[in-house]
Formats: C-alpha cells, sequence, structure tokens
C-alpha cells in the first residue's frame, strides 16, 4: 500500500482545528446560544426545542471532509499486470569476481550485497554484469529481479573461467547497456582490484554520458584498495554491510516522478474511499419526524 498524492493528508490538519473549534463553541442551538443564558439553553434542550441529540450531526460534514482527503491522497496498491515500460532508468550491478574476491569471505559479502541492493529496486529495470579477467553479461537489465537473486545466490569460486581483474572491462560493457537511456546507475561491488588508468578512462567516459557510479566495497584476499573505487565513481561509495547511501540514492524510479506513468502501475482506491463521503452528507439529509 502507498500513497499516491501524499501531500493532501496535510488538509487533514485543517479539519482537526476546525472540528476543534466545533466543541468548543458547544452545540448549535440555531443561534440562540448568543442570548440566552446556559441554565435556560440547557432547559429547552432537556425539552427537545434546541436540536438535542444532534451533537453528533455537527461533526458529519468534517467526516466526510476527512474521506475526500484520504481519498485524494490516493492509497494505491501495485497492480497484478502492470504494463511493461521501455527502459528508461535501468541499474547495472557489476560484480567482481575476481580471485581476491570468489576465493575469500568477500564473495559472501559482495552476494549480500547485491542482494540488498536488489531488495530496494522495486520499479527499475536491473542487470547484472560478473568481471574477472574479462566481463560477462548475465542479465540485461529486468523488471523480474527474482531471476537475479537466484543466480546471484549460486555464485562460487569456480563461477568464472578466467583469472585477473579487469573492471575496465565491466566498465564497458555496461555503457553498452546503458548507451541513450534518459537514467542509468552502475554500481560496482568489488574489494578496488584492478583500477587502473584505463578503469578510469572507461569510468569518465560513461559519466560524460550521464551514467552515475556508485560502489560498495568489501574485503579482498590478499586485501586490495577499496578507496580506489572512489577514483571512478561520481555516485555515493560505502561498505558492504552499510548500504544505505548506495540504495536510497538508486531506489526511486523514474515511473515514481511521471503521475501517467505511475497510475499504470498501481491500483488507485482513492475514488472508493472517497464514496465513504456521500454516507454522511446522505445521514445530513435525513427526514426527521
Amino acid at each position: 500500500m502507498i500513497l499516491l498524492r501524499p501531500l493532501w493528508l496535510l488538509a487533514l490538519a485543517a479539519l482537526v482545528l476546525l472540528a476543534l473549534a466545533i466543541w468548543r463553541r458547544g452545540p448549535d442551538a440555531g443561534g440562540w446560544q448568543a442570548v440566552l443564558p446556559p441554565h435556560m439553553r440547557r432547559g429547552m434542550a432537556a425539552l427537545g426545542q434546541l436540536g438535542a441529540g444532534t451533537d453528533r450531526a455537527r461533526y458529519l460534514p468534517l467526516a466526510g471532509a476527512a474521506a475526500l482527503v484520504l481519498g485524494l491522497a490516493g492509497p494505491a496498491v501495485q497492480r497484478a499486470k502492470a504494463p511493461v515500460f521501455a527502459q528508461s532508468d535501468a541499474v547495472v550491478i557489476a560484480l567482481d569476481m575476481s580471485s581476491s574476491v570468489a576465493d575469500g569471505p568477500g564473495l559472501k559479502d559482495a552476494q549480500a550485497a547485491a542482494a540488498g541492493l536488489l531488495a530496494q529496486l522495486a520499479g527499475r529495470p536491473v542487470g547484472l554484469i560478473l568481471y574477472a579477467g574479462e566481463a560477462y553479461l548475465i542479465a540485461a537489465p529486468t523488471q523480474d529481479p527474482a531471476t537475479l537473486e537466484t543466480q546471484i545466490a549460486v555464485l562460487d569460486a569456480e563461477t568464472m573461467p578466467d583469472e585477473g581483474s579487469r573492471p575496465a572491462a565491466a566498465l564497458a560493457m555496461a555503457g553498452q547497456l546503458l548507451r541513450g537511456l534518459r537514467r542509468a546507475d552502475l554500481v560496482l561491488i568489488s574489494d578496488g582490484g584492478g583500477i587502473d588508468q584505463a578503469a578510469q578512462a572507461e569510468a569518465a567516459r560513461l559519466q560524460s554520458g550521464g551514467v552515475r557510479i556508485s560502489a560498495l566495497t568489501v574485503a579482498g584476499n590478499p586485501p586490495s584498495d577499496p578507496e580506489a573505487l572512489r577514483t571512478i565513481a561520481n555516485g555515493p561509495v560505502a561498505r558492504f554491510d552499510d548500504p544505505y547511501r548506495v540504495a536510497r540514492s538508486l531506489a526511486s524510479s523514474g515511473l515514481d516522478r511521471d503521475p501517467a506513468l505511475r497510475s499504470q502501475q498501481y491500483y488507485d482506491l482513492g475514488p472508493w474511499l472517497a464514496l465513504l463521503a456521500l454516507l454522511s452528507l446522505l445521514l445530513r439529509f435525513r427526514r426527521l419526524a
């Protein structure tokens, strides 16, 4: 459940203040409260002459207004069969599978970091690249990250067929996947090994094309230089176990900023909730004997 137009909830504060003002004014006596002393008003109310028993009815219009405000806020659930739009804001995860990562505890850390990112990227197409001495495309950007979770979970030290660490190859492949997209992100999960002039040149080429490069660092065995990732990143860099800044920068999708496209991804329950306002209005129009 999400809210498509949450700023409408600010109107509830105004309704609360209005309800408080009505409560402090006391029961409506058709204007007689301005001229009758309190004991006479109580007596007239006891005789049924001043709308006794209708105190709650004063709040019915406010209840209807509250239902309208909640409806306008747009409570919504994701459509089970939402249309799939052309990729316009993809993310590519490049996972370092060199021996310094794959043969040590860094592999488990890298897998955990990649799985954590996938959980935060709902609504954005995600692709996966593995690299060591060469780069290999595992999946082009897809709207179904569950397939990537399975592939990441089965990685081990025997996955890659070659040795070495060439992040430049991964950067070049990511550039091909992300070329021409309106919003594109590349996330390197690495121990920083192999960052050389070629990698820096590829990173500069990606950044000039509008691609943001972020990184999550893991410990290599033998130790590499995680800080080297900062030389090629123009986005946040964080440890694998503290990915909040990276995940936050990637989480929002371009669909969330376009009301027309967003409405196709979610089923808006607001109109049905706003119908509750009619109930309170109908009670105001009931016929009294």
